[in-house]
């Protein structure tokens, strides 16, 4: 009698911040798209939401494979996101916000690349942003390559699959840029001398809500917390090399 094929297995992190509105049709979609030829499950680092996402998540915890961390208080974007990825186990791990921004379509391209690299880090070729989020994109991508050599075109994007290897090295040296949890990834994973390559993605308008993290107000204080600690991250490589 034949035996169906293995599927491989892959834990898909995310952070949830008061994304009620919206989380159920997120996790779905991805359900729909990967679950067919990948055993996937969720990792769901909940971030102190103060609208109904925890209720939608303990529903949804019971119809999806599903590792489910809330918390009462605010960790913040990269906290939420380092404890997924330590919480995940799967030989592969992707990370994607649950704003609805990621198109889980784009992963098929992105899967067929994990043998030729060690990370690969999606490329928001029309990016659905502000404007002023946008600018401040392009000028942190110019620092980084400055000081890091980064040829990606978007190392701020938020799509990223890794291998077990790669979260096994990076990782444990997270934890600087409170509110730049892709910049400070992919230096580090430069400075380890990851293999990474890129993969065009699209990208859509938020399922609902804004942004809590670049309003306008906050945009020139995350601009110099960020800077300084780029600067710091890149002063550690160089005492090591």
């Amino acid at each position: 009698m034949p035996t169906e094929p293995v599927r491989p297995k892959l834990d898909l992190a995310m952070p949830v911040h008061n994304e009620g509105a919206s989380i159920k049709n997120t996790l779905e979609e991805w359900w729909r798209e990967l679950s067919p030829t990948i055993d996937l499950r969720f990792i769901i680092c909940e971030d102190g939401s103060k609208d109904d996402t925890k209720q939608v998540l303990r529903t949804l915890e019971k119809e999806l494979p599903m590792l489910l961390d809330m918390a009462d208080a605010r960790r913040g974007y990269s906290g939420a996101m380092t404890a997924a990825l330590r919480a995940s186990t799967s030989p592969y791990v992707l990370t994607s916000d649950s704003d609805g921004q990621s198109d889980p379509r784009d992963f098929r391209r992105i899967w067929e690349m994990r043998e030729e690299y060690d990370l690969i880090v999606g490329w928001r070729v029309n990016r659905a942003d502000a404007l002023l989020r946008k600018v401040m994109s392009k000028s942190f991508k110019l620092f980084h390559k400055l000081l890091f050599g980064t040829r990606l075109h978007d190392p701020s994007c938020n799509v990223m699959l890794m291998k077990r290897s790669v979260v096994e090295a990076v990782v444990p040296k997270l934890g600087l840029l409170s509110e730049g949890f892709q910049w400070e990834f992919v230096a580090r994973a430069l400075q380890a001398g990851i293999k990474i390559g890129e993969m065009p993605v699209n990208h859509r308008f938020r399922a609902s809500g804004g942004t809590v993290v670049y309003r306008p107000s906050r945009v020139p204080g995350i601009a110099w917390r960020n800077g300084k600690g780029l600067l710091k991250i890149w002063r550690e490589g160089s005492r090591s090399e």
